[in-house]
């Protein structure tokens, strides 16, 4: 079996699934800040917890475990490749945008959100523009 395929697929199938998640909890910030009913609040905690803690979180570390594996595929001397290395600084700014999301998450738990859903709605677009940005730095590989 080719691994590196294997990788490959893996590493795509994880980087969708954690990419989902960057894409729909600020989502869930939006409506969940602009209802102070108690029990929708409680539910909308529910549900930003189990999305950051069980799908994305999990889905980001296999996302790195899998593109690391490819690297090492490929050679680390492919690190000197400007493709790769601004593909890399791309993921690591979706990286800290992950732990902002969990940082926000908490928040939202101790009920001390402070931002509005206008802010979370522009929020929302950060994951938008890297991922087009690494898609085409992937696909195009500039040299």
């Amino acid at each position: 079996m080719n691994t590196y395929l294997l990788f490959k697929s893996l590493h795509l199938i994880t980087v969708i699934s954690w990419m989902a998640g960057l894409l729909y909890l600020p989502r869930i910030f939006v409506y969940h800040s602009e209802n102070i009913n108690e029990t929708i609040s409680t539910v909308f905690k529910i549900m930003e917890r189990k999305l950051f803690y069980y799908i994305m979180t999990p889905a980001m570390i296999l996302s790195w475990f899998f593109g690391l594996l490819l690297i090492s595929k490929i050679g680390f001397d492919q690190l000197t490749s400007l493709w790769l290395q601004l593909k890399l600084i791309f993921v690591v700014l979706l990286t800290v945008y992950h732990f902002y999301l969990g940082f926000l998450l908490v928040k939202f738990k101790l009920d001390k959100n402070e931002k509005s859903s206008k802010f979370y709605r522009f929020l929302n677009e950060i994951p938008t523009l890297l991922l087009i940005l690494i898609v085409f730095v992937v696909i195009f590989k500039p040299i």
